[in-house]
């Protein structure tokens, strides 16, 4: 195909098959990003030997360098890599579709649900959402911000985004954070393997990337032009904003929806309901974009998905022809390391408000999400169960607190 190139010594398939293995994992892989690229590698290295294990940390490392989705981003190079630009799509459809229809049809019901034990099941999946955010930035912590002047930056940046929460101050909070970044010291060099499968040539991904900043530049323009471009740039700008895993579009989501689109309620009801579905988290987008559209909510879902997706992908084909010179920057690897000590600052104030200010209203409820947080790291309890229980609790909460 005259957008790729193939290299001959590798293996490929077909995009049926990729959509096959994908749609097995888009079913079963519940957990989070880390534990997606856990099924990945059982599946894709382990079992069908798609590539061996020097080739996945490669790519994985990859797009964990890169904003975005880290596991749907290797996913769909995986995907890529295995049958070109169609295994590609097949990928990345087959791993979203499951959860994007299971949030898609929460959305449908949400507004009939109705009643103190109905109000009292979707407090507890903003309960559930605080224990899993807590989890998640501990999680982070311990990685990204290993030394005391990362760790100095991160609560700079929680301060920062607690006194000023905007688009605005967040996309200032990460270009501080990347300078700051250079300014502790550069990184080491990586080892590559040789490149395999099929991968694109350098001008498509010069394709990609400019595709990635003109839509990033264009939108908030079109938006401001003609209403219907708002919703793209809102989910468009928040993918391509995303550092450091999933959870961190809250924060980039909630300032551009809540108020104008939906209430902090029905928000984080849909975060909530999102830990409990597999597949990776961003198809929270399906849920927000039919409350955002209520007239045509599949549309709505339908715009949402594809533009909160869109970024990761494109920068991802347009980085695989340059993931060697990438790798090999120890400046690009300094920046990053600040930027991702900046992303803890970011949730940790997306933490407090508003997961703690909306979901945690009594003691009850700090005591379930308490609960729910040390079973997620001390005795790491599937989060699908910290969810089920959190809404089970309060529910209790509610019938012993009676009318």
């Amino acid at each position: 195909m005259a957008c790729t190139s193939k290299h001959d010594d590798a293996e490929t398939g077909t995009a049926g098959e990729v959509f096959g293995a994908f749609l097995k994992l888009g079913c079963t892989s519940f957990g989070g990003p880390i534990a997606h690229l856990g099924y990945f590698r059982d599946e894709l290295v382990a079992r069908r030997r798609w590539l061996d294990d020097h080739a996945y940390a490669e790519l994985v490392g990859l797009c964990q360098f890169l904003p975005g989705p880290a596991s749907s981003q290797a996913g769909f190079a995986l995907g890529l890599m295995r049958a070109g630009p169609l295994g590609g799509l097949a990928a990345w459809t087959a791993f979203t579709l499951p959860s994007a229809i299971l949030m898609f049809g929460f959305a449908l019901v949400a507004a009939d649900l109705s009643g103190p034990l109905a109000a009292a099941a979707i407090h507890g999946l903003k309960i559930a959402a605080v224990a899993v955010v807590a989890q998640a930035l501990v999680g982070m912590a311990r990685t990204l911000t290993p030394d005391l002047p990362r760790l100095s930056l991160a609560a700079a940046a929680m301060v920062a985004m607690l006194i000023a929460a905007a688009p605005a101050a967040q996309i200032a909070v990460i270009l501080v954070g990347a300078l700051a970044g250079v300014g502790f010291g550069k990184a080491g060099k990586v080892e590559l393997q040789a490149p395999i499968g099929w991968a694109p040539r350098r001008r498509t991904g010069f394709a990609c990337l400019a595709l990635f900043a003109g839509l990033l530049s264009l939108l908030p323009l079109a938006s401001s032009w003609q209403g219907s471009f708002a919703l793209a740039d809102i989910f468009y700008r928040a993918g391509a904003l995303v550092f450091g895993g999933g959870h961190v579009v809250l924060p980039l989501l909630r300032e551009g929806l809540v108020p104008g689109w939906m209430n902090d309620g029905q928000f984080l009801a849909g975060y909530g309901a999102a830990q409990a579905v597999p597949g990776p988290l961003f198809t929270l987008s399906a849920y927000l974009g039919a409350l955002a559209e209520p007239d045509a909510p599949v549309a709505g879902a339908l715009t949402a998905l594809t533009m909160i997706f869109l970024p990761g992908l494109l920068l991802t084909a347009g980085a695989m022809p340059f993931r060697a010179a990438i790798a090999q920057s120890a400046t690009a690897r300094a920046a990053i390391s600040g930027v991702n000590a900046a992303v803890v600052g970011i949730l940790a104030a997306a933490l407090y408000d508003p997961l703690w200010t909306s979901g945690i209203l009594s003691p009850p409820d700090a005591m379930i999400a308490i609960a729910g947080f040390g079973l997620l790291v001390r005795l790491q309890v599937p989060p699908l169960a910290v969810v089920l229980g959190s809404v089970a609790a309060s529910i209790g909460a509610a019938v012993l607190a009676g009318p």
